[in-house]
Parts: structure tokens; C-alpha cells; sequence
């Protein structure tokens, strides 16, 4: 499917952008006098991530390369601005973290390279994922290299289940919305989930649609079919867990759950790896009280979660510059750097390469040692995930303009914050979508 360029950015959005935009990244020219760095964008925020990857690039730059590398922490809610901005004025990083709806967005911007022959390299000698590959590849070509994976779970506190009488982890909806029922009492609500307008939002829900058969609601011409009976089942089905969630959920994003979890107010959450490694120490509960299982499902439904290919676009014009940036991508996919990288964030970052999954650099460590169980069962629920927009060898182009406005997380509000009726909702994220792709 061929990118429609012309369409990227309308003159108003280009100046809302450039406003936004503060010093980019080096870019073709080398800008700010700093011929010799290469800088790379991302956006994982978090201090210890960033020190890790800090840590990561110095070992690089020890080794003497001709362009060293400097990270540059960036922010989701403002990289769409930041980086159209960035492009436009010329000043776009060398390197930029992205993913695969990220990815169809800043393609139509017009600085991507493919990566083509650097993927086929890296796979013949570690052997990359095809659920990390395939969300990147498109006319023939690969757009960004794949770094790492991220998957859902349900997390849950095994003492406050077993304070409440729940035997077991919940396997269908009708088990979760009774054990949230159960779970739900005092100052305790049985599960924590977000329904601010934001990318949190948008991944729960969408990891209870891929349960219920309803994750490939875009056809590979970008057509959209949003408004399907499996999607207002699924709102509707959100919209009963979310009276045994928190009152204040409508502003909640990624951390308000995890606090929740961590601090007994909720007994159950749905979200990615990160619970793991702060766990013991805000909970105060020791590891074998954190249990984790695969997303619920509906009765005749299917596993699913959203998974996410982390990857790593190249967006330097300037071919020595592009080459020295694949040769920080290689160094850092090496098995004795993966681990390391990976570990910037125990459990959230899963290997995306057969030896990256081996590496002594990974499973030493202590959170991965601890909670290997969890660890294993996220990998396994990775073989059933999905990406709207990417499911079935699907690249639609158009995605990114959906997920930029987290229509998803504004039909989920609809319905808990504004008493929409489910299906009403979903027939405006129809309308919705149809309006951002045309």
C-alpha cells in the first residue's frame, strides 16, 4: 500500500508544529556544531530508563566510533508536533524510537529511510521476531528496526484476592466483572482501568476487542469498519468494569493504575510489564503476592492483547550519517548489550530476537530471575497480540491519524464519562475515523 504524501500536513497544522518544535536533533547538516553526534529521539520518560540507556551509550562511545550518540527525552503527548516541526525546519534526530502507527506518520513526512538490507543483517544473525518484523515492512521495503516488545496482562494481587474469597485468576468477562464485584468494598475497587483521552486508554480497550474478535476494524485500503456489534460489546462490557474502578479513572493514563495496584486500592489492572519491577517495594507485599494471567475473554472468544513492536527509525539524510546510526542499532541488538537495553525496564522490554530471549545479560537479572513465570506467560500471550492497523500482515498508512487523536480512548469517555449509550459512541468513532483518514 503506497503512502500518501501529499496529504501529510495541511499549512495550518505545519505552523502549529513549528511553534511546538524546540531544538531538533542534528539532522542532514549536523546542526547546533555538532557534526560528529549523532542524536537520538525517544520518548521513555522514566529516570531509570533513561539512565540505563545513558549508561548504554557511553559504553558505545567508548568504543571510539567516528559519531557518537546523544539521547534526547521526548514526550508522546507532543512527538507529532515536535518531530513534523522538526522535519519541516530540517532539524529532525538521526536516529528516533518509535512504533508501528508512529512509524506510517512520520513516513509521510518525507524523511524516513528504509532499513532494508540492515534488518535482513540483523535477522540473519539474531533472528528477529516476525511479530516484531512485519509491522515495519511495507513496499518491500523495512522502515524502522525492531528493538523490543511490549504486551498486556492482568495483573492481580494474590492477597486481596484470596482476603475476598476469589480462588483463581479470572478467564472470562463474566469471571472478571464478578471477581471486580467481589473485590470492590471500603476504600478497595476491584480493578484499576484508564479512561482518559490518551494511548493507555486506547491499549485496554483494544486489548479486550482483540478478545472479542473485533481487532481488525480497518481493511487494507483503509477502509473502516469501527461500528460492528463485537466493538459495542466490548464498551459495553468496559463500561460495567469500570463502576468497580476508581471514581476519578475518567483522568487516568499508565501511573494512577499502577499506584492504585500497588497500594492495595485496586486488586486488579490491566497493563503491560512495568508492574513488576517496583512491585515489592510500593507494595510492600513480597513477589509471590503479584500474579498475572492472560487477558480475560468473552465466552467463544480468543486470546489476545495489543502488543507493540518497539523499533527504531533512521532519519538522517546524510549517508555517513545514516551508516554510523545502523552501527549503533547493531551494537545494540548484540546479545551482550540487549539485556542491558532491555533491562532499562525489567519485564515491560521483551527480547524481540531468539538470542536476545537467551541472553545471560536478560534473564540474570534480579526482576527477570524473580518473576520469571510472569515473564514467560507474557511472552507466550505475545504470540496472539495485535496492532489495529497492522493485524494479519495488514499496513494500513492511514492508522497513524487515528491513533494521534486516541479516537479509541475518546469513545471509551463517551460512554463512561458522558453516559453515551455504547452504540451511539461507536457509530461517532466510525464517523470519527472515516474523517481523519479521508
Amino acid at each position: 500500500m503506497r503512502l500518501r504524501r501529499a496529504k501529510a500536513l495541511g499549512a495550518a497544522f505545519v505552523a502549529m508544529a513549528l511553534v511546538a518544535t524546540g531544538c531538533g536533533g542534528t539532522g542532514a547538516g549536523g546542526g547546533e556544531g555538532k557534526e560528529n553526534v549523532l542524536t537520538l529521539w525517544h520518548m521513555e520518560q522514566p529516570p531509570n530508563r533513561v539512565k540505563a540507556f545513558q549508561e548504554l551509550i557511553d559504553r558505545y562511545n567508548a568504543t571510539n566510533p567516528e559519531f557518537k550518540v546523544e539521547q534526547q527525552v521526548q514526550d508522546w503527548n507532543q512527538i507529532y508536533t515536535k518531530i513534523a516541526g522538526a522535519t519541516q525546519s530540517q532539524t529532525q534526530p538521526d536516529l528516533l524510537f518509535t512504533l508501528p502507527d508512529f512509524t506510517t506518520y512520520v513516513r509521510e513526512l518525507g524523511s524516513a529511510r528504509p532499513v532494508t538490507e540492515l534488518v535482513k543483517k540483523l535477522d540473519s544473525e539474531h533472528k528477529i521476531a516476525e511479530v516484531g518484523k512485519a509491522p515495519y515492512r511495507d513496499e518491500e521495503e523495512y522502515w524502522a528496526v525492531p528493538l523490543y516488545g511490549m504486551v498486556q496482562m492482568l495483573w492481580y494481587r494474590k492477597d486481596l484476592l484470596a482476603d475476598a474469597g476469589v480462588k483463581e485468576a479470572p478467564q472470562t468477562w463474566s469471571e472478571l466483572l464478578a471477581a471486580a464485584e467481589k473485590l470492590t468494598k471500603g476504600g478497595q475497587s476491584g480493578i484499576a482501568l484508564p479512561a482518559g483521552k490518551n494511548l493507555a486508554t486506547d491499549q485496554v480497550i483494544y486489548s479486550f476487542m482483540l478478545t472479542n474478535g473485533a481487532g481488525k476494524f480497518l481493511s487494507d485500503d483503509g477502509g473502516v469498519n469501527f461500528d460492528q456489534p463485537a466493538v459495542t460489546e466490548t464498551l459495553d462490557f468496559y463500561k460495567k468494569m469500570m463502576a468497580y474502578s476508581p471514581q476519578d479513572s475518567a483522568n487516568y493514563s499508565w501511573g494512577e493504575p499502577q499506584a492504585a495496584f500497588n497500594s492495595g486500592a485496586a486488586a486488579m489492572a490491566v497493563e503491560k510489564g512495568q508492574y513488576l519491577a517496583p512491585f515489592e517495594e510500593e507494595s510492600g507485599r513480597p513477589p509471590s503476592d503479584l500474579g498475572c494471567a492472560s487477558i480475560p475473554q468473552p465466552e467463544g472468544g480468543q486470546s489476545g492483547s495489543i502488543h507493540y513492536s518497539n523499533a527504531a527509525m533512521i532519519l538522517s539524510q546524510d549517508d555517513e550519517r545514516a551508516a554510523a546510526a545502523e552501527k549503533f542499532l547493531q551494537f545494540l541488538l548484540k546479545p551482550e548489550n540487549y539485556g542491558d537495553f532491555l533491562n532499562a525496564e525489567p519485564g515491560l522490554f521483551l527480547p524481540l530476537t531468539a538470542d536476545g530471549v537467551q541472553a545471560e545479560s536478560w534473564t540474570s537479572h534480579p526482576v527477570i530471575e524473580k518473576y520469571r513465570g510472569c515473564v514467560d506467560k507474557m511472552l507466550e500471550q505475545s504470540e496472539t497480540g495485535d496492532l489495529f492497523g497492522f493485524v494479519d500482515g495488514q499496513y494500513v498508512d492511514e492508522v497513524g491519524k487515528i491513533s494521534s487523536q486516541n479516537i479509541l480512548a475518546q469513545v471509551v469517555q463517551r460512554v463512561v464519562v458522558q453516559g453515551e449509550d455504547p452504540k451511539s459512541a461507536v457509530a461517532w468513532g466510525q464517523q470519527q475515523m472515516q474523517a481523519a483518514v479521508e
